[in-house]
């Protein structure tokens, strides 16, 4: 599936709860389902800066694809990366860097956290990017 149809999945399950508690409910079970990273990666190269809480994010890269792993000492936090994991994990660099995060604000994310929390989802995002970046500058050389 491409990023956008990932997107319009999670843009559809969100629509499917009447309010923010079950929203809030579901994003907690989504960070349960997350690929948990390795603890060899849970060190503070791989820490989101900007996050209310630890958030560990890893990529690598596999074929000509980016999968990326995380974890986070908050249950919501963790939920919040997994749905951006769920969404740029098996794509194409090229892809991650182009990719718009409209779905965030379809869903209301950003709008129902904690302004600290709003600014560590901007941060995972970032790093999401960057990650993208940096593989695809590698493969160009």
């Amino acid at each position: 599936m491409t990023i956008k149809e990932i997107q319009n999945e999670i843009i559809d399950e969100f629509s499917m709860f009447d309010d923010w508690m079950q929203r809030y409910e579901y994003i907690i079970e989504l960070g349960k389902s997350l690929p948990i990273i390795k603890e060899e990666y849970k060190i503070d190269e791989n820490l989101i800066k900007g996050c209310q809480s630890k958030v560990w994010l890893q990529g690598e890269q596999k074929d000509d694809k980016i999968v990326f792993t995380a974890d986070s000492d908050a249950i919501l936090t963790k939920g919040i990366i997994a749905i951006l994991i769920r969404a740029f994990s098996n794509q194409k660099a090229e892809d991650i860097i182009n990719a718009d995060t409209q779905f965030i604000d379809e869903i209301g994310l950003k709008e129902h956290l904690s302004a600290t929390r709003a600014n560590g989802l901007v941060s995972m995002i970032k790093n999401i990017k960057m990650y993208a970046l940096a593989f695809d500058s590698k493969n160009k050389n």
